[in-house]
């Protein structure tokens, strides 16, 4: 992206240095992930702003909050939110969704993606589920867990290489309702497990129309 300075890539911590160079009005970051570099920035009197998208609700209110905080009226965004959505929803459709293999990792409906489930009906196996995983959020399932479940349907999440042919090769797989109906379907991490950006939330809610 040209013209556009680089403070960090992937996972790394950002570089304070070229952030205090650039003489930014307000540093976004996100809450967990960006703690320290904003507790710094903040120690350094320039303005920041935790933030944590882990339900519909609150992408709603971060726009609003963003809105606010350099003048400009939300509302053309909050309409196309609500675009996304579906009027369609079936409440009969057991699902669950899988982000890892060691552990079987699931979203709860404290999460982002359980929360988007619930907006297309899906009946998401794992709602009420809690659980010690160090991800806010998230259970962890064993595979005897996962079989007694027995989905409708499964979403596997390509967070992770060859998840899904990893867990083909599970003795449980081939016993699964979802796998024999051929209704086991491959999501982007981003949009349903990290909303990461509009494009691809709104990516995200198409491919969860087409399934419910």
């Amino acid at each position: 992206m040209q013209g556009i300075t680089h403070i960090s890539e992937g996972q790394n911590a950002p570089n304070l240095e070229k952030i205090v160079s650039l003489k930014p009005d307000l540093v976004i970051g996100a809450t967990g992930f960006s703690n320290v570099p904003l507790q710094k920035l903040q120690q350094l009197e320039i303005p920041t702003l935790s933030t944590k998208v882990n339900s519909w609700q609150s992408l709603e209110q971060l726009t609003k909050t963003l809105a606010n905080k350099i003048d400009i009226d939300p509302q053309l965004l909050l309409n196309s939110y609500k675009n996304f959505l579906t009027a369609n929803q079936n409440q009969n459709i057991s699902t669950l969704i899988l982000v890892s293999r060691q552990p079987i990792s699931t979203p709860n409906k404290n999460s982002w993606a359980g929360d988007l489930m619930s907006k297309f009906g899906a009946k998401n196996i794992a709602s009420e589920l809690q659980g010690n995983s160090p991800i806010g959020g998230y259970v962890t399932l064993s595979a005897e867990k996962v079989l007694e479940a027995n989905p409708d349907v499964l979403i596997i999440v390509n967070a992770e290489p060859n998840l899904l042919n990893s867990l083909k090769k599970e003795p449980f797989w081939q016993k699964l309702k979802a796998s024999k109906n051929n209704r086991v379907y491959v999501f982007d991490y981003y949009g349903l497990v990290n909303p990461g950006s509009l494009n691809a939330i709104e990516k995200a809610c198409q491919e969860l129309e087409k399934v419910f």
